[in-house]
């Protein structure tokens, strides 16, 4: 029996979680009581959002599961599915049990999701100074935006080894818009988690 006032060893491993992740690196499934179809749908979705806000470890609390028939875990079940999924898409890199009620999730970077190498520090170039044509479909897209993509297709496309990179650069920039528009989760600053993905992306590439 515990004494009164005295942190159960629940208590104090909530709050070492706490401490370590943080509540904005924490998904708490276990709260909430979602179907196996929305934890999968929310976890999709905020996983998403961590790899573009910061990848690195993220922690997923899917609960045990002891009320579920024959103490299965629907939650958990359904994420542990989801997991190989969203590495295959470039989103998480690598998981393990933190506990068997959670998950720790790595995220990968988002290069990942473009298929793009780090690229070669010592060969600088100044083909971003080039007067590069911006493809008509994306002449919506805020200015700064747009520099930033035009900037990380050249950067994509020197890191394959192009020497002249100005004939690619449109289709690079419609590629990768592409690419990240149909991985990144809706939003309501839809443009603005654009450029923080296409920020993680330069940062991969030139860091």
């Amino acid at each position: 029996m515990t004494r009164p006032g005295r942190p159960t060893l629940k208590a104090l491993w909530q709050a070492f979680d706490e401490t370590t992740f943080g509540l904005d690196r924490t998904l708490n499934l276990r709260e909430s009581l979602p179907s196996a179809v929305e934890a999968r749908a929310r976890a999709e979705s905020w996983l998403r959002m961590r790899q573009v806000m910061k990848p690195g470890d993220v922690l997923v609390i899917t609960g045990r599961g002891n009320q579920s028939i024959n103490g299965v875990g629907v939650v958990r079940k359904a994420i542990m599915g989801l997991l190989p999924s969203l590495r295959r898409r470039g989103v998480v890199k690598s998981w393990r049990e933190h506990s068997p009620g959670s998950i720790v999730v790595t995220l990968a970077p988002v290069t990942t999701l473009l298929g793009v190498p780090k690229r070669n520090r010592e060969k600088e170039s100044d083909s971003g100074q080039r007067s590069i044509v911006t493809p008509e479909s994306l002449m919506a897209l805020d200015p700064g935006t747009l520099s930033l993509l035009r900037r990380l297709a050249i950067r994509t496309i020197e890191s394959l080894g192009v020497n002249d990179v100005q004939p690619f650069v449109e289709d690079e920039m419609q590629r990768t818009f592409a690419t990240l528009s149909m991985t990144l989760p809706v939003s309501a600053d839809r443009e603005g988690t654009l450029r923080r993905a296409i920020l993680r992306a330069l940062e991969d590439i030139e860091g």
